[in-house]
């Protein structure tokens, strides 16, 4: 079994980052006939996922470390090539932030993973869905759903019409709110404009942000679209963060070359519904409430 003790990250190139700093897995090992336990570090200090004041780990981390799961496990045990291209379908993450402090050394998160739904063509496996507990300490810190799919390279190239990296240009950057209205240390990671109306702004798409772009993407990525929700949700309270819990679907590609739109709109249920929108098209919606503690 993994102890979380080791000192090596695994392979970059299996989680789909191209910086080390930003690969949290370090092992993993199969517990059952889909079920595995991953293990992982958090750095004490992040630009992103870790407070201002270092006192805490911010929810995203949980979920972008969870989110490596499904690329890891999808490559190395169900023989999904790496040039696939990969979607983000959905994402339900529950946290608990009284769990999550920083210490005095890098946490070292316990991750157990069960897969279903494994979805085929040709033999070949093009979905699945997968829940996590995540435990610090032996713990219980946090609960993920996630539903992911993929396509070869050929079949995303078609799909995307000619949409690259190098072909797309990101719109120009509006003015940002101020850092400290979104609970944020750098202007940088303001991810809204100032309100076009109230409750609603533009969605600010930096590319040369090492986190959110951490490689060229031809579209928005899905951590920046959770961000911009949890910085809305905020805004919206006008007080301390409620963002604990996360259940966001994404129904298609965020384009970088047109503009998103972020707003908060009336849910059914407890906490804010943030909806992010491109023309006349919702590209995602995501509850965001507070946490249990």
């Amino acid at each position: 079994m993994p102890q979380p003790s080791l000192t090596a990250t695994v392979p970059r190139q299996l989680v789909h980052r191209a910086a080390i700093a930003e690969t949290f897995l370090t092992d993993w090992e199969k517990t059952g006939p889909d079920s595995f336990r991953l293990c992982a570090q958090w750095p004490r200090a992040h630009q992103l996922h870790v407070s201002p004041d270092r006192s805490a780990y911010e929810p995203l981390l949980v979920a972008e470390t969870v989110r490596q799961c499904g690329a890891l496990l999808a490559h190395a045990e169900y023989r999904v090539p790496l040039e696939s291209c990969f979607v983000l379908r959905e994402l339900r993450l529950s946290t608990r932030p009284g769990r999550l402090a920083v210490g005095a050394a890098p946490a070292e998160p316990v991750l157990d993973v069960r897969v279903f739904d494994v979805r085929h063509r040709a033999g070949r496996p093009t979905a699945l869905r997968y829940d996590t507990e995540v435990r610090l300490g032996g713990e219980p810190v946090a609960d993920a759903h996630i539903a992911v799919s993929w396509t070869s390279a050929a079949v995303y190239r078609r799909l995307r019409g000619g949409r690259t990296p190098a072909t797309v240009c990101a719109v120009p950057l509006p003015p940002a709110l101020p850092a400290g209205a979104v609970g944020r240390l750098l202007p940088a990671d303001v991810v809204l404009a100032p309100p076009e109306r109230p409750g609603r702004w533009q969605l600010r798409v930096d590319t040369a942000h090492p986190v959110f772009f951490d490689h060229p993407l031809d579209h928005v990525p899905g951590m920046l679209l959770l961000e911009a929700a949890r910085q809305a949700a905020r805004l919206r309270t006008a007080g301390p963060d409620v963002s604990a819990s996360f259940a966001a679907t994404f129904h298609q590609y965020a384009e970088l070359d047109r503009s998103t739109w972020i707003e908060v709109v009336e849910g059914d249920g407890p906490g804010l519904l943030v909806r992010g929108s491109q023309g006349d098209s919702t590209i995602f919606e995501c509850a965001v409430d507070a946490a249990e503690g």
